[in-house]
């Protein structure tokens, strides 16, 4: 039987991809309690990485959005896989970190992250307000424009 969650990202149209691997010496996600630690996450998609570059230069905030979502998309697929594939395990999600590769004057981080934390209420409903932050960053791994972190709580 399909859950609620993953009925919920197919009316979305997301499917989620295989998590990750880890670039270095870190696991994706902790689980601790009831809180779940999922890693940074870049965006990632089965096409590589394609949105590269500094926000306000190479990268549109439009498309600086796009790459926030896509971040989202891939600590969905974190989580799926912390929660041992269901996601209705989730009771809400606690926390985003959003850093943007922004150059010296842009300022609009917290519009660039919205495209992760609206992914998470459309998803989770109420479940998906969070805490957050969002910061500027002069540059980020693989020179990629967004990485965001999260925490969750499950049951």
């Amino acid at each position: 039987m399909v859950g609620k969650i993953e009925k919920r990202l197919s009316e979305l149209g997301i499917e989620l991809p295989d998590p990750a691997a880890p670039a270095a010496n870190y696991v994706p996600f902790v689980v601790t309690g009831s809180l779940v630690f999922i890693s940074g996450q870049v965006p990632v998609d089965a096409t590589g990485l394609p949105y590269r570059g500094k926000v306000g230069d190479d990268v549109s905030q439009d498309d600086a959005v796009k790459a926030a979502r896509l971040c989202g998309i891939n600590i969905l697929a974190a989580l799926r896989q912390a929660c041992d594939g269901d996601l209705d395990r989730v009771t809400r999600c606690v926390k985003l970190g959003g850093f943007v590769n922004g150059t010296p004057d842009f300022d609009q981080h917290p519009a660039v992250i919205n495209g992760c934390s609206d992914l998470m209420v459309d998803v989770f409903g109420d479940a998906g307000k969070h805490a957050r932050f969002a910061l500027g960053a002069s540059n980020l791994p693989f020179s990629v424009a967004v990485e965001i972190d999260a925490v969750f709580e499950i049951s």
